[in-house]
């Protein structure tokens, strides 16, 4: 009887801490968007007016750079916790592909942000070894930049507002 008590309470703790994992994505997901904005905007602007590369252009790559793979492990945790993946495992791959809602969550979500997380991270090592002020803002500008428009193109919107 003890067990089945001890079961029940760890599964009603797992749920509140998926429900507070999936909460602090979403919070963070605002975060995740606001600095690979702010690293492309800064990159653009200071590429076109021919800036000198900084201490600060160096640091705000590396803060979204953290930013982005803070998020891209809680939304693991949350991937593997989700309703919609007890749905992959019981009925399968070819079930979890023909709905619209499972797929977004269970493959598109996670593997473009997956790829995001990857840009992000080459872009960064990249950075490191351009000579030039104006190649690091470009190097910035392109990886950075479609990085963003993966994390764009692939956020559940209607679940986001």
């Amino acid at each position: 009887m003890g067990f089945f008590i001890t079961f029940a309470l760890l599964k009603k703790t797992k749920t509140k801490f998926i429900i507070m994992i999936k909460m602090l994505h979403s919070t963070w997901a605002f975060l995740t968007v606001i600095m690979l904005v702010v690293a492309v905007v800064n990159a653009i602007i200071s590429l076109t007016s021919n800036k000198d590369f900084k201490q600060k252009d160096l640091r705000i790559p590396l803060f979204a750079l953290v930013v982005t793979h803070i998020q891209l492990l809680l939304g693991l945790i949350v991937l593997f916790g989700s309703e919609y993946y007890t749905f992959l495992l019981d009925n399968g791959m070819g079930e979890s592909m023909k709905n619209a809602e499972v797929r977004l969550f269970i493959i598109e979500h996670p593997i473009m942000m997956i790829f995001a997380a990857i840009l992000v991270t080459i872009g960064f090592r990249k950075l490191k070894n351009k000579s030039t002020d104006k190649e690091m803002f470009k190097t910035i500008a392109i990886y950075y930049g479609i990085a963003l428009l993966l994390v764009l193109s692939r956020i559940p919107w209607g679940q986001w507002f």
